[in-house]
Order: C-alpha cells, then structure tokens, then sequence
C-alpha cells in the first residue's frame, strides 16, 4: 500500500474516533437535558474522558506525517480509553452492588475536579446524580454499562491502530 493511501487511512479512522467520541459525549449531553438526567461525578468523569480522547484523535490525524508524534497520541488515546474502561467498568459494579453508595470514599482528587468543572460550565459538567442509581436504560443496560462497552471497543481499537503502525514501521526498517 503506498505510504500516502496508508495515512489518508489512518487519518480518517482516527476521524472516525473523534467524531464519535463527541457523538458520544453530545449524546449525553443531550440524554441529560431532554430527559433531566442528573450526571454523577463518574458520568461526569466519563464525558470528560471522551471529550479527551476525541481531541487526542483528531491531534493525532492532524500528525499522521509525523510518525512517532501520531504513535504516541495513538498511544495515548489506548491510554485515554483504558482508563474509561475502569471508570464506566467501577460504576457498572457500583449500579449492580453497591446501590445506594456514594461514588468514592472522601471525595478524592477526581471527584473534587468533576465539581470544580462543574462550577465552571455547569452545562457540560455539573454533577447532581447518584453514581449507584442506574437511571435510564436502553435495551436493559445502563448509561454506565454502554459507556464499559464503548470505552472498550475505543480501547482494542487504538491498540490495533497502535500495532497497525508499530509494524508498518518494522515492515520499513
């Protein structure tokens, strides 16, 4: 494949992960607004992280030329939706047994930025919901459940583009 189709590719799926990590994140919004959600701290968190990982994305399609730099916001970006993966993952447990809990223990580092941001914009990121009341569902999974299974496909998805790349760099060495 010639080196200008191979990045023309790789840009427009790292396109593709931007634009629906803020699908994603309009989505919530959206949810929250028109049916009167009220985000928790971790729901919170998560559209954060979406947010971050859609401009990782699109940093990353801008640097395609510069091979090491994309590398690593690809690499990021795994990063990014590795740690969505344990978020979505931690209030998925807390939504099936925990219920009636609060997010964390102390108010932790995390959970005093999400309020901190929500003072800030508090239409992006206020958080006035219970992170154990599972609320709204689709199909029978929570927000929560559907955040695991997105940050999980975004997660093997950057991987994949990460090793997609790491070999292309051996194949021409």
């Amino acid at each position: 494949m010639p080196v200008k189709t191979s990045l023309d590719s790789l840009r427009w799926q790292l396109a593709l992960i931007g634009l629906s990590a803020f699908g994603l994140v309009a989505t919530g919004l959206g949810l929250a607004h028109t049916l009167n959600l009220a985000a928790c701290p971790l729901c919170i968190l998560q559209r954060m992280l979406y947010f971050a990982l859609a401009m990782a994305a699109f940093m990353a399609g801008l640097a395609v030329q510069h091979r090491k730099t994309s590398r690593l916001l690809i690499a990021f970006m795994a990063m990014i939706a590795a740690t969505g993966v344990y978020t979505a993952g931690y209030q998925t447990w807390l939504q099936r047994f925990a219920i009636d809990t609060s997010c964390a223990a102390n108010q932790p580092w995390w959970e005093r930025f999400v309020y901190w941001a929500g003072e800030k914009a508090p239409w992006f990121f206020e958080a006035t919901g219970m992170c154990s009341e599972a609320g709204w569902k689709l199909l029978g999974l929570s927000i929560a459940e559907w955040s695991l299974i997105a940050f999980s496909l975004f997660t093997l998805v950057a991987i994949g583009l990460l090793r997609q790349e790491l070999l292309r760099v051996r194949a021409t060495t």
